[in-house]
């Protein structure tokens, strides 16, 4: 006999860590992201304001998790009964989310069962891959070193972010993106870093904590500076500055049809753990 399902809905991050992330990291590396932002919703609550945080239960076992914070996608965990899409799907009917990111085939039952209740059609927005790295690997020397930014570099901050999120997000509105980077430099939620060669370079990000670990990203050097080596050390120092500083692990996500990303990430030691899918809602 099928066990009862049960939703419950969390007003608190911290309540939501409490229940969910036992579960949550015995897959750590597949869960990163709803762990990540869950934590600095958390420990941030300004930046976010009050985000969607639910669980589904059969009986007493945790069988699946969601998240959504402002007007982002749903972060969808792993989901171990196909159960539990249904009530997620009932309980978010009024927060019309734009979309779904999580595991493909959870992702893609949970867009078949939103159209089938609320109309529309669903499309694909990226495939993406979760890779996990536990050691770096030295990349090939390149002149310049890492640096934090300074408020000197607010500008380039904010041009670079906001061209990282219409080149690899597909992301149209930067309304968000000066906010995003004021805070980032009053250190909230996330740090950023600069490869430095007489000016800056490429750029990245640090966030997104997890129990043991940490998300790397985003990762932007302009078209005309590519190619040389820039993302590679830039990543491989930062990832290093993490492990040192005590995560076991450092997690990052891929566009799968990016090959050049995914080939230097593996080069550096970022080992791929499981893919991912980001889902659109439609009309």
């Amino acid at each position: 006999m099928d066990e009862p399902m049960r939703l419950d809905r969390y007003e608190r991050a911290d309540d939501f860590l409490a229940t969910a992330s036992p579960w949550l990291e015995q897959r750590e590396a597949e869960h990163n992201l709803i762990l990540g932002v869950a934590s600095t919703a958390r420990d941030f609550p300004e930046i976010y304001g009050p985000p969607y945080l639910a669980t589904v239960a059969a009986g007493p076992t945790l069988v699946a998790a969601a998240l959504r914070t402002l007007s982002y996608n749903v972060v969808l965990s792993e989901v171990d009964d196909e159960r539990a899409l249904d009530l997620l799907v009932a309980d978010l009917r009024d927060i019309n989310p734009p979309g779904v990111v999580g595991p493909p085939d959870a992702a893609i039952a949970m867009a078949n069962k939103w159209v089938a209740s609320r109309g529309g059609e669903w499309a694909v927005g990226m495939e993406e891959r979760i890779f996990e790295l536990t050691e770096v690997i030295a990349p090939t020397p390149v002149a310049g070193a890492v640096r934090a930014p300074t408020p000197d570099d607010r500008p380039l901050l904010v041009d670079w972010i906001a061209a990282f999120g219409r080149e690899a997000l597909g992301e149209q509105d930067g309304s968000r993106v000066t906010a995003s980077v004021d805070d980032w430099l009053a250190g909230k939620g996330r740090s950023l870093w600069l490869w430095d060669d007489d000016g800056p370079r490429s750029l990245t990000g640090v966030g997104g904590r997890t129990p043991h670990g940490t998300r790397i990203g985003p990762v932007y050097t302009p078209p005309e500076l590519r190619r040389r080596g820039y993302a590679s050390a830039l990543v491989a120092a930062v990832s290093r500055a993490q492990l040192d500083a005590g995560h076991q692990f450092c997690f990052l996500y891929t566009d799968l049809a990016n090959s050049t990303s995914n080939k230097i990430y593996q080069a550096i030691g970022y080992r791929p753990v499981t893919d991912a899918l980001r889902i659109d809602f439609l009309p």
